[in-house]
């Protein structure tokens, strides 16, 4: 009696259907802040539509978690996941069919996040989201709020917007191939070697053509700094504690915000 109480004891209870869910990608939640804040200073106006924009990312963002949830659970439907995540899905779609509504042109940013979504639940089913293919598929995702902020605001997508959402993109993804470093299967740093230099010929191939700017060009240098670092150090980066490696990618990614935030503002915004 006594081993049939304490095995009842220590197995898990599913959580009520009350509780909302929320993504523990903490990671996630500074890429989508820094991107949209970035499309925003390119905007150089906040407004009533760009919160709205932010509110319709972060729920649109919420809702894929419980998605994912429940895809890995697929022999068994969690009435949690399948209640918040159309409760997400509802206050997501509802804000951003009146978006749509003022400005038209934001349905070529919502056709990309639906494909990337689509994407991201096929990889689920199959257990292949940790693929790098299919972080970087998320993470390009996650960085469109740079144009849909920029959009939001301004009713247009712009050269400009679109290399924000490049060079947020390509920063972030940085972070994947760091991130590998850390265990031994993927401790090899070539794949990441390859992959900043071909981000950085995109980047100055966008300098080039003038969708980014020679500041913003260069923030993209603390991506590069920050792996060759890692690479130098990596038995130490391997043993370090999650939360160090966490502290790390959001100082720098803030460090990034700042210098492209700074290089769009408006020049009697920026002089102090």
């Amino acid at each position: 009696m006594t081993t049939t109480i304490t095995e009842a004891q220590k197995k898990p209870h599913p959580q009520a259907w009350y509780k909302p869910t929320f993504s523990p990608e903490h990671g996630v939640y500074v890429m989508l802040l820094v991107s949209f804040f970035t499309g925003a200073a390119a905007a150089q106006n906040w407004t009533l539509l760009t919160t709205l924009a932010l509110v319709c990312a972060f729920f649109g963002f919420q809702a894929e978690h419980p998605l994912v949830l429940q895809i890995k659970q697929r022999k068994s439907v969690k009435p949690r996941f399948l209640i918040w995540g159309g409760l997400y899905g509802v206050i997501c779609l509802a804000i951003a069919v009146y978006l749509y509504l003022r400005y038209p042109i934001l349905l070529w940013i919502y056709l990309g996040a639906i494909a990337a979504l689509i994407i991201d639940a096929f990889s689920v089913f199959h257990r292949e989201q940790k693929s790098i293919s299919n972080e970087i598929v998320t993470f390009a995702a996650v960085c469109l709020s740079a144009p849909f902020a920029y959009a939001a605001t301004t009713g247009t997508i712009s050269n400009v917007s679109i290399g924000l959402w490049a060079i947020n993109t390509l920063y972030f993804c940085s972070t994947i191939f760091s991130v590998k470093l850390r265990k031994p299967k993927t401790s090899s740093v070539v794949p990441g070697v390859v992959y900043h230099a071909i981000a950085t010929l995109i980047i100055a191939a966008l300098y080039y053509f003038g969708w980014l700017s020679l500041a913003i060009a260069l923030a993209f240098g603390i991506a590069l700094l920050k792996f060759a670092i890692i690479a130098w150090q990596q038995e130490l980066f391997s043993n370090a504690k999650i939360q160090y490696v966490a502290m790390l990618e959001t100082g720098c990614a803030f460090i990034f915000l700042a210098i492209v935030a700074l290089s769009l503002l408006p020049t009697h915004l920026t002089n102090f």
